[in-house]
């Protein structure tokens, strides 16, 4: 191999990447929007099934059951996605945002529908302004993410603390704390996912499986920014 045929295969594979690039970020967006769609529409109409709240309401095991349903999907997409096929990784998606629709419709009816929607402007308008600083800035935030893992898991564990101790003002500093450690997540994500796919050379099925990886966890980060916000913001029923 000569040298102008090498010089025309890094071209070549410069030129890939570049195509690949956008198209694998906006399935990222694509299909972390889908999600919630899915998610909000679940929410809709298990809310207004007095069916499904009155079993919800009769059989308390049912809302640990969808939890333990909804962390056994999220294992399985996160660990196992390189043994599954991206049809199968997108179903497990999609069907991980069926069941949090079903265990939010009875926190929802808490708040009035009025709040739930500012809240929800307000989680959309955090949410993007954090994730185009973490797709912009050319700060390495990594660092930023180790610290809001580690108090992602102190703020677990107090929660866990609170459900015993059942203090409400304990519970608003733990809010206050979840929005600052989403806040953080979402930016180092949506720079980690950037770089991440910013290596792939082309639209491929493990490229894909990157990019649904990659609106899994923004899908998480809006989903748990919205409900510290709507534990601060929220008014109740």
């Amino acid at each position: 191999m000569n040298e102008r045929e090498l010089n025309r295969m890094i071209d070549a594979h410069e030129v890939a990447v570049e195509m690949a690039f956008p198209a694998l970020m906006r399935k990222v967006y694509l299909w972390m929007t889908l999600a919630l769609g899915i998610t909000a529409f679940t929410a809709y109409i298990a809310a207004n099934s007095f069916a499904y709240l009155n079993f919800i309401a009769e059989n308390s095991w049912v809302m640990f059951a969808l939890i333990i349903a909804e962390l056994a999907l999220v294992f399985t997409v996160s660990a196992r996605i390189d043994r599954l096929s991206l049809n199968t990784a997108t179903l497990l998606f999609g069907a991980y945002s069926v069941l949090n629709g079903l265990t939010f419709a009875p926190i929802l009816l808490l708040y009035s529908g009025a709040s739930v929607a500012k809240v929800f402007l307000i989680t959309a308008g955090m949410f993007g302004a954090m994730a185009f600083v973490g797709y912009t800035t050319k700060r390495d935030l990594s660092g930023i993410g180790r610290i809001a893992i580690m108090a992602l898991i102190g703020l677990i564990i107090a929660s866990i603390v609170n459900i015993f101790l059942k203090s409400s003002g304990f519970e608003l500093i733990l809010s206050y704390v979840g929005v600052i450690i989403f806040v953080g997540l979402t930016a180092w994500d949506a720079q980690k996912i950037k770089l991440m796919l910013a290596d792939c050379a082309a639209p491929d099925e493990e490229a894909h499986k990157i990019a649904l990886l990659g609106s899994l966890s923004l899908y998480l980060d809006f989903i748990n920014l919205f409900l510290y916000l709507l534990r601060i913001f929220g008014s109740r029923d």
